[in-house]
């Protein structure tokens, strides 16, 4: 990884204006990914979107939907968010009871397939499958909400990570969720992360397409030293 070209940033619409939510979109046009969090109120203590609102995101936005299910049984659910165009769906693994054929199943449908690990949970289990996904998510925080303090105890977990797709020559993407920002992307990016979903850092700034640019150049430095 030698420059910004190989860092993705996705905005988590979390940290938007829900009121408002095409013009915030339009606000991010320059990043690669909008970032949603679907939230049951079971697998994680809170409510967000569920399918109808995730369709007229998916009808508004300017750039493709990386869709984050925080929720109980991903076998049913997770199709339901390929089948609406979403680009990637990821789903929990704490909540999979058969992570691999879900993976088949969306990537069937057509969409990148994710999964996701909390902070306290191993990533040993995924390395002899990790050709079956196109992105894990390390969470750096608690999964259920917003604006918490990243966890840089989280970390050798990623590179745990990223050091067994590079031995074992996998393209997955290595993505990181929770505290994200100017000071803190550069330690996720030295642990090998490669996406990064920021939410208050962009959706917060006066000039969030400076801000995401701000971001991309932070993890492209610390991918060259």
């Amino acid at each position: 990884m030698t420059d910004t070209t190989d860092v993705r940033v996705n905005p988590s619409v979390l940290a938007a204006d829900f009121v408002n939510m095409q013009a915030e979109l339009a606000r991010i046009a320059t990043a690669d990914f909008v970032h949603v969090d679907v939230m049951d109120n079971h697998f994680v203590p809170n409510l967000t979107f569920g399918p109808q609102m995730v369709a007229r995101i998916q009808q508004t936005s300017p750039v493709p939907l990386d869709v984050h299910l925080m929720i109980d049984d991903p076998e049913r659910w997770a199709p339901e968010y390929a089948e609406l165009g979403a680009a990637s769906v990821t789903f929990h693994l704490e909540a999979a009871a058969n992570p691999v054929a879900i993976a088949r199943r969306l990537r069937s449908i057509g969409a990148r397939a994710g999964v996701a690990v909390k902070p306290g949970t191993p990533v040993e289990g995924l390395f002899d499958s990790l050709d079956e996904f196109d992105q894990i998510l390390v969470m750096t925080v608690e999964p259920g909400f917003g604006g918490q303090s990243f966890m840089p105890e989280t970390m050798p977990k990623l590179r745990l990570l990223a050091d067994e797709a590079r031995r074992r020559g996998s393209a997955v993407w290595l993505q990181v969720d929770g505290g994200i920002g100017e000071s803190t992307i550069a330690q996720a990016a030295e642990a090998g992360a490669d996406t990064f979903v920021a939410g208050s850092a962009v959706f917060g700034a006066a000039d969030p397409a400076a801000a995401i640019l701000a971001l991309r150049s932070a993890a492209g430095r610390a991918h060259r030293h």
